[in-house]
């Protein structure tokens, strides 16, 4: 069964593939402290309640991570535990997609995994949106080419730092209010990151498909996804595991 681990900035989301079917998947926190020892103590945790053996039933490992330590750490526990290396997302890797910006070595390894999955399962050209810590948004051509994409702060970073300098405001739960016109501080802040974030995207999109051209199906994921998906009017697919599969389509290319 293979293994796959997505490192992002605030959460870490596990996948366990046989073949090429999703079985079992996780979210955990991200935390760059941990050492390899403690990894494997997490994965196994994960693996015991649903019967599966952390020594014996997992044959390959691919990862993609944005955060080096944690990186590190996970390619330990990989030679130890499992006494094989680990498929990492890194220059070098065969992705089958060629990345046509000025430094490939600077694309996080999620945006090049989400842009395979994106073109494998979607067709291109394709914009994929994905909401996490930031909300990537990635770009892949009619010829299935990466061409780079946008950043903007994430849902939840932006309002955070809303929050943090307002001192009479407070954090909230990322539903859309009844009306745009909020009727309580609550609404107003709920109006404005719900609704707001989805007109960022919208108007990011927007602007993408005038200078790519063509008819670009435009893919949502990330944990965030679904608050924002239902309010956009260029967002067509949702698809929570985009990133799993992007990981699991890499190791195949490389085992």
């Amino acid at each position: 069964m293979l293994l796959a681990v997505d490192v992002g900035n605030t959460q870490m989301l596990i996948g366990l593939f046989e073949r090429d079917r999703l079985e079992q998947h996780w979210r955990v926190s991200t935390h760059s402290a941990r050492t390899a020892d403690e990894l494997a103590l997490i994965f196994q945790g994960l693996l015991t309640p649903v019967g599966l053996s952390f020594t014996r039933q997992i044959t390959g490992v691919c990862i993609s991570s944005v955060v080096p330590a944690v990186t590190t750490s996970l390619r330990d526990m990989t030679e130890r535990y499992f006494r094989f290396p680990p498929i990492l997302i890194e220059p070098g890797i065969k992705t089958g997609m060629p990345i046509l910006i000025d430094n490939p070595r600077e694309v996080g390894a999620d945006r090049i995994v989400n842009s395979i999955a994106a073109a494998e399962l979607y067709g291109t050209p394709a914009i994929v949106v994905d909401f996490g810590t930031a909300t990537n948004f990635d770009v892949v051509s009619a010829n299935g080419e990466y061409l780079g994409g946008a950043i903007a702060p994430g849902l939840e970073v932006a309002t955070n730092a809303l929050v943090s300098h307002g001192a009479q405001l407070r954090r909230v739960e990322y539903v859309a209010p009844a009306s745009v016109i909020g009727k309580s501080t609550v609404e107003a802040i709920q109006s404005g990151a719900v609704y707001g974030h989805a007109g960022l995207v919208d108007a990011i999109v927007d602007r993408i498909k005038i200078e790519i051209g063509g008819s670009p199906v435009v893919i949502a994921t990330g944990g965030l996804a679904p608050t924002i998906a239902e309010h956009s009017r260029t967002i067509e697919k949702y698809d929570p595991w985009l990133t799993l599969i992007g990981l699991r389509l890499v190791y195949e290319r490389n085992t």
